[in-house]
């Protein structure tokens, strides 16, 4: 028998029941439908992640005061909350050969004053290399220059959520801010980053000389953290070694569990987050795999009583010459083209869900060519397994046993 007519008196006997082949597709429709959506959902989850983190800066590392260890006698704290971290460690620091820009960071809250529109946001400390660590461009006007650090002048640079609140229909640059009732000349505005990676508005500070933060909004002499780029993104991880070792020998650090520091790169505070990610894809993967195999059963279920029906004519074929190969290639066949229309469905199904949760949710979604092949290989697969069985069972029949069937 030849393998169109197999295909073809498979597909009549599959449109013999349309009704019944239907209901058999849909287990695996559903369950197809539900890999693809769950497959674009975790993969819209982690280019969201790996986006947030190109938006952070380039090969980027963040040195804060605190540690979240704790040694013998010291209560426990989380980064910031000492103030060992000194301008010297952060000189040293950018002397280091992995290292090519740095920047010592102070942080303050404060509520700013633009003529009648107030608005209270974080001020950050910074010195002029802030912004190319940060890979973040100047909107309009400048950045803060080593002068002005090195007087302590009273600029500022806004971030774009700070300049559409304060500035709503005009161009700051050259104004005139309050911080903290201190007057502050506005140099440039930044573009839009948008969300970071733990779901804060980027955008929502101001910076200025960190000299300024230092001396006329805190009165402290101390920093709050370092921010880093290393020379190169494949430096990025022995940078972090080297200024992990020369923080524990300017601070006469022995025990890693007495680090009164914190060194940590993009790549391992996103980790965590790609990890829950993976894991909640395969966990909804799982559960939408339990469809296919319902749908499998189903597929295996209706064969078997296909076989049944089509007894006498199964007999009828083995005694015109059918050989036991054919009849179980048929039903085979069968059972696999099933499956296949309902992968194909399925497909179409999942695509749609995958865009219509982009669109009415707002969920990032990301839908490969990997994972539509991967479902409809599934679902094939689904077929072959569970309609080996009914194919065999029509394959070992008896013909003459068939033929007095009724």
């Amino acid at each position: 028998m030849e393998i169109t007519n197999t295909v073809r008196i498979a597909l009549k006997a599959i449109l013999r029941n349309k009704v019944r082949a239907a209901l058999t597709m849909l287990g695996v429709i559903i369950g197809v439908a539900s890999v693809i959506a769950m497959i674009a959902l975790g993969s819209g989850a982690r280019a969201a992640i790996d986006q947030q983190i190109q938006s952070q800066g380039t090969n980027i590392i963040y040195v804060n005061s605190g540690s979240f260890g704790r040694g013998p006698g010291q209560a426990r704290g989380g980064a910031g909350t000492q103030t060992n971290l000194t301008l010297e460690d952060y000189q040293a620091i950018a002397e280091l050969p992995e290292v090519a820009l740095a920047s010592p960071g102070v942080r303050s809250r404060a509520q700013v004053i633009a003529g009648n529109l107030n608005w209270n946001t974080q001020v950050e400390g910074a010195n002029e290399n802030y912004l190319t660590i940060r890979n973040w461009p100047i909107k309009s006007g400048g950045n803060i220059s080593p002068r002005d650090i090195a007087t302590a002048d009273k600029v500022c640079v806004l971030g774009d959520t700070v300049t559409r609140t304060l500035f709503p229909d005009q161009d700051p640059v050259g104004q005139v801010i309050r911080i903290k009732n201190l007057p502050f000349r506005v140099l440039g505005t930044l573009a839009p980053k948008g969300q970071g990676q733990f779901g804060d508005d980027q955008d929502d500070f101001i910076m200025a000389p960190y000299t300024t933060v230092q001396k006329k909004l805190q009165g402290i002499t101390h920093i709050n953290r370092v921010t880093v780029s290393a020379a190169r993104s494949d430096l990025v991880e022995e940078a972090a070694v080297q200024i992990t070792r020369l923080m524990r020998a300017r601070h006469r650090i022995n025990n890693p569990d007495d680090d009164d520091f914190n060194v940590r790169t993009l790549e391992e505070m996103a980790a965590t987050r790609t990890e829950m990610a993976r894991t909640m894809t395969l966990l909804l993967m799982s559960v939408a795999s339990v469809s296919l195999l319902v749908g499998g059963i189903g597929i295996m279920n209706i064969m078997l009583v296909s076989v049944t029906e089509r007894t006498r004519e199964i007999g009828l074929r083995m005694a015109v010459g059918a050989r036991t190969r054919d009849v179980l290639r048929q039903f085979l066949l069968e059972a696999v083209t099933l499956s296949a229309l309902g992968g194909a469905m399925g497909i179409l199904l999942g695509v749609g869900v995958s865009k219509g949760v982009t669109q009415g949710l707002g969920w990032p979604t990301q839908i490969t060519s990997a994972s539509i092949v991967v479902a409809f290989a599934f679902a094939a697969a689904v077929g072959i397994f569970f309609g080996y069985y009914p194919a065999q069972k029509a394959a070992g029949l008896d013909p003459i046993e068939a033929l007095r069937y009724e």
